[in-house]
């Protein structure tokens, strides 16, 4: 069996700092002309954020002790693996023997993983937990190593026989997997050459592990002055929040500021991006894919059409995103439009507070449609311990939601309460979490772990809903276009720009199996394409944009992003069906929530009312974009 990724990291650009927890101080009206700048807003330490607002993990582990214990004990199990080499084709129930006590390894691999991954996100420079991370790693490895036998052991089944199997009394709860291991058979190798595969897994991370440390623990890019005249430390959360500051100079500034701290490691970033594209590339020919990308999309059964539908549907609708561009433009009263003037919402007057509480409230009266039991649990796990809420010195980026087997559905954010994509990005990550909560409470092991594919589904459809409810109680023109602002924003974000990245992922792996190196040069020239593309002819591009082309970190674990895309069009589409219709149509969602990984994920999708092999979903979506553009164009 494979070891499975216990890391499924989400989020369409959450930005946050720690609200209200800072040494700033405000100046009294005496002050109105102070002397001396504001103080610097500084992160807090880990070890200084109250309790409350950080998860409890004791569900994984009370603690560090228990994770070794449960570690060492763990890796004791390995040699149990030889009791089964050579045995799998005596009987279906020697099989099944082998199975569960794979699967019981898995299990606790799972476990520990999730301890160890949330404990070195909470703050990537404490070595403790990297060394913890490493272990696991190493580890995890050598029991990959174990088990290579397994899968060219049933495969060396004769065909007929592994068919009685499959259909035998004590393989009926593993019978999907088996069907799935005999689906890879083209792609599966011999015990020696897959137990070589299995040693390198940990190396075969390196370039993704280095690009996160140098992001996350290394990157330093200063400090900015806001539009109020403090002094701000600039990371990878606050520039999101300076991004959509109303001061065109202030966004100007940080965006060059963080871009200059990309320029000087441009080297070293371009051979980690083409150190990972290559990595992909020796795994697909090795297992005899006819690309990394098929590769990558042959685990979820998804034909590469989907893929290649996305690219063009959206190639189809650029001219739309070109006149939107305009729209801002003119709205906004600039000559030209550049990068940092796509996120600060155009009537900017209308910037929102939500502490975290009402973040909550408006959340789940947004979620109502689909009933009081989700309701009920998510309420309990937001204002509970299920979420880590704010940015502190050296915490992982972003916002991702990790839910396990055995532990809660745990919530990263770095939530800062003037930003309203923040409250988006927790129902977001709400939405994961919940998905994660029904699959586990409703699916065996292994079937509870869903596939990314539908992953986005479960969060974008409560940001469509979040979005319906707030555009309803739009009390004023300003307020609706406000709202109708951020909606185009955020499907210009996930679908438009989401396949743009999925484009630039296709064309460096397509340079790498065409022997075309991937020099910095190449980098540049591919993504300086994509851009005067997707942004159109009459849109400002900053040579410090091209940059960005190696700073997403999931450009460091390929062809993820298109599903965003696909995955916001089908909530959309699912969305409009649960509110429009009945009984039915919500258990047919809640059906897919609770579905696990026991159909194939288009099969999951279907069955929950939206055909993804089929362009409509994107083309419904793109439709929207239009039609919100038109009226926003009207409103102000």
């Amino acid at each position: 069996m494979d070891r499975r990724n216990f890391l499924k990291m989400t989020g369409i650009g959450a930005a946050a700092t720690v609200a209200g927890r800072s040494t700033l101080i405000t100046p009294t009206a005496a002050q109105a002309n102070p002397p001396e700048p504001l103080p610097v807003k500084k992160l807090l330490d880990r070890s200084e954020v109250p309790v409350e607002y950080t998860w409890d993990l004791s569900r994984l582990f009370p603690n560090d002790e228990a994770w070794e214990t449960t570690f060492a004990a763990w890796k004791e199990q390995f040699p149990g693996y030889a009791a089964f080499q050579g045995k799998l084709a005596e009987s279906p129930a020697m099989l099944a023997e082998c199975i569960r006590f794979d699967l019981d390894i898995d299990r606790t691999a799972t476990r520990l993983g999730y301890y160890a991954m949330l404990k070195t996100a909470e703050d990537q420079s404490n070595s403790v937990y990297q060394r913890m991370m490493g272990r696991l790693m190493q580890a995890s490895s050598e029991a990959g190593q174990a088990a290579s036998y397994i899968r060219p052991e049933i495969l060396a089944i004769p065909a007929e026989i592994l068919d009685e199997y499959i259909n035998a009394p004590e393989l009926a709860p593993y019978k999907l997997l088996l069907e799935q291991i005999v689906r890879f058979k083209p792609h599966t190798l011999g015990a020696t050459e897959e137990r070589l595969l299995a040693m390198q897994s940990e190396m075969a991370g390196s370039a993704s592990k280095i690009f996160r440390q140098m992001q996350d623990a290394d990157m330093k890019f200063g400090t900015v002055v806001n539009e109020k005249g403090e002094t701000v430390e600039l990371t990878h959360s606050s520039y999101m929040s300076f991004q959509t500051s109303p001061d065109r100079n202030v966004r100007k500034t940080a965006f060059h500021q963080y871009y200059d701290g990309y320029e000087a490691l441009e080297h070293t970033l371009a051979a980690t991006l083409n150190a990972t594209v290559q990595k992909d590339v020796f795994h697909a020919k090795a297992r005899n894919y006819p690309s990394a990308l098929e590769a990558a999309l042959f685990p979820d059964n998804v034909d590469l059409s989907v893929y290649d539908n996305l690219i063009d549907t959206i190639h189809s609708h650029l001219p739309t995103v070109y006149q939107y561009f305009d729209v801002r433009r003119r709205k906004m009263g600039l000559k030209d439009i550049h990068f940092y003037d796509c996120y600060v919402p155009i009537l900017a007057e209308q910037r929102t507070i939500h502490t975290w509480d009402q973040a909550v409230d408006v959340i789940l009266a947004a979620l109502e449609p689909l009933g009081s039991e989700y309701c009920g649990v998510m309420e309990k796990g937001l204002r509970g311990r299920w979420c880590d809420r704010y940015e502190n010195r050296g915490k992982q980026s972003g916002a991702f939601s990790a839910g396990s087997f055995d532990g809660d559905p745990y919530i990263l954010m770095n939530y800062k309460q003037d930003v309203l994509d923040d409250v988006f990005t927790l129902a977001h990550e709400g939405g994961h979490s919940m998905h994660s909560y029904y699959s586990a409470a409703t699916q065996p092991y292994a079937y509870y772990k869903y596939v990314i594919f539908v992953a986005e589904v479960a969060s974008t459809f409560n940001e469509t809903l979040l979005s319906n409810y707030l555009l309803e109680r739009a009390e004023t023109k300003q307020e609706r276009a406000f709202l109708l602002n951020r909606e185009i924003d955020a499907i210009r974000n996930t679908i438009v720009r989401q396949t743009m990245f999925a484009e630039f992922e296709k064309l460096i792996h397509a340079s790498v199996e065409t022997n075309e190196p991937l020099t910095l040069d190449r980098i540049k020239e591919l993504y300086h394409g994509l851009l005067k593309l997707y942004f159109g002819p009459d849109f400002s591009i900053d040579d410090h944009l091209i940059l960005e082309s190696m700073r997403i970190p999931h450009f460091y674990r390929a062809f993820y992003v298109y599903k965003y895309a696909t995955g916001m069009s089908a909530a959309m589409a699912l969305a409009d069906r649960v509110t429009s219709g009945g009984p039915a149509e919500l258990n047919d969602y809640l059906g897919f929530l609770k579905g696990g990984c026991s159909k194939d994920p288009l099969d999951l999708l279907r069955d929950a009312g939206v055909d993804m092999a089929k362009p409509a979903a994107v083309e419904k979506a793109m439709a929207r974009l239009a039609k919100n553009i038109k009226e926003l164009d009207s409103l102000v």
